[in-house]
């Protein structure tokens, strides 16, 4: 097997917290206070795929908010 070559089969959870940021946490173990399971699971790869598919704005919830709240008084 070459140097760098992953052999984790292990299965992972999409987890996310309340700032709308994604992680992934494996199957089977305590989620982390603050977290909850997204919804989609399997191996490593493929949940860090989905997590880069969903995860488009990688600010954290409550500063997208406040930034949401600066452009409306803007236009105000």
């Amino acid at each position: 097997m070459g140097v760098g070559v992953s052999t984790d089969e292990r299965t992972y959870l999409v987890v996310r917290n309340h700032e709308d940021q994604y992680s992934i946490w494996p199957a089977g173990q305590d989620i982390p206070d603050g977290w909850a399971a997204e919804g989609f699971e399997g191996p490593k790869s493929n949940c860090l795929a989905h997590i880069a598919e969903i995860w488009t704005d990688l600010r954290p919830l409550s500063l997208r908010r406040a930034g949401d709240d600066k452009g409306a008084e803007r236009v105000a």
